[in-house]
């Protein structure tokens, strides 16, 4: 089995074929070029710098280019880094292709979109149902490919669909303990809360954010889709404008991009689960790169926090 780039010990040397995430080019303080390129495989992500960047190197090292590259795993700021020693774009000889290096769901997909469907089939109200049923249909394709992010959480092929799913069993869970919970409404908001990300973001691979993502976001893209739905159906009333704010609240706070905080139950919770399930695939990832008795790199999007591996955990 090939060891993964995330699995590597500071000080180790690795000679390995890695996919570019992203590239890009900076000067140094001497004047000259550089190159930040991150790498990444199945395993997740890794930094380098390429020094004395040359207009050569820009093109051969471009984002969605593979490479062959050895080097050292060095520490910086409590992360691993790559220092490269070699580098070299691949040949049709090395025989690699592109979805050897894209970390995936690690769950089927068909499988996922049994379960979404299976949970829409279980809603009651038919107007929730049916708005639901429409866009998902609408999306579906890319839905079941795109990442739930460009970083931080879920962010690999079928990332999106995997955390929609995970938050349903979440969300059924908590509804057996808390049957007054709107599960219609619950499970509805679930689905479609980031499903404006298949505009928001570029696709599930070197995912970035699109025009439409950057000036309006998925959280009013949704908003909107499902006021147009609405009328493309025929449905009118309170269920469609509810529907509308338990998207358009998901987030919890102004300054993490909900312009309403939840003011519904169902919002409120959606939110929570949202936010639990994100953190728990950060922590997850987090801990599985690291040996019991070490910490893991720091984590951006819990306050920078390192987390510590129990010996005791296996």
């Amino acid at each position: 089995m090939v060891k993964g780039i995330v699995h590597y010990d500071v000080g180790q040397q690795v000679d390995v074929f890695l996919f570019i995430k992203s590239s890009t080019k900076g000067i140094a303080s001497n004047g000259k070029p550089f190159l930040t390129l991150l790498f990444q495989d199945k395993s997740g992500e890794i930094e380098a710098k390429l020094w004395d960047a040359t207009p050569e190197d820009e093109v051969n090292y471009a984002a969605q280019k593979m490479v062959r590259l050895a080097g050292e795993i060095n520490s910086y700021r409590g992360r691993n880094q790559l220092k490269i020693r070699n580098i070299r774009p691949v040949t049709d000889l090395d025989g690699v292709t592109i979805s050897d290096f894209l970390e995936v769901a690690p769950v089927p997909q068909d499988e996922m979109a049994s379960k979404i469907t299976q949970y829409i089939f279980e809603m009651k109200n038919s107007n929730i149902q049916r708005i639901t049923r429409h866009l998902l249909k609408k999306h579906q394709a890319a839905f079941y490919e795109y990442p739930a992010a460009t970083k931080n959480h879920h962010e690999f092929v079928s990332g999106l669909a995997y955390h929609v799913v995970s938050m349903l069993d979440l969300a059924k869970a908590i509804a057996t303990l808390y049957p007054s919970l709107d599960t219609d409404l619950l499970y509805a908001g679930i689905i479609l809360h980031d499903l404006g990300k298949v505009t928001e973001l570029s696709g599930p691979i070197s995912t970035t954010y699109t025009m439409e993502g950057n000036l309006l976001g998925h959280i009013s893209i949704m908003v909107n889709e499902v006021g147009q739905a609405a009328k493309e159906l025929g449905i009118e009333g309170e269920e469609v404008t509810v529907l509308q704010h338990v998207i358009l609240s998901h987030h919890g706070k102004a300054e993490w991009g909900s312009p309403k905080p939840p003011m519904i139950k169902e919002a409120e919770i959606l939110h929570y689960i949202d936010n639990l399930d994100a953190k728990m695939n950060m922590l997850d990832r987090a801990l599985e790169r690291v040996k019991p008795g070490e910490f893991t790199e720091r984590v951006f999007a819990l306050d920078n926090r390192s987390f510590y591996k129990p010996t005791f955990h296996k």
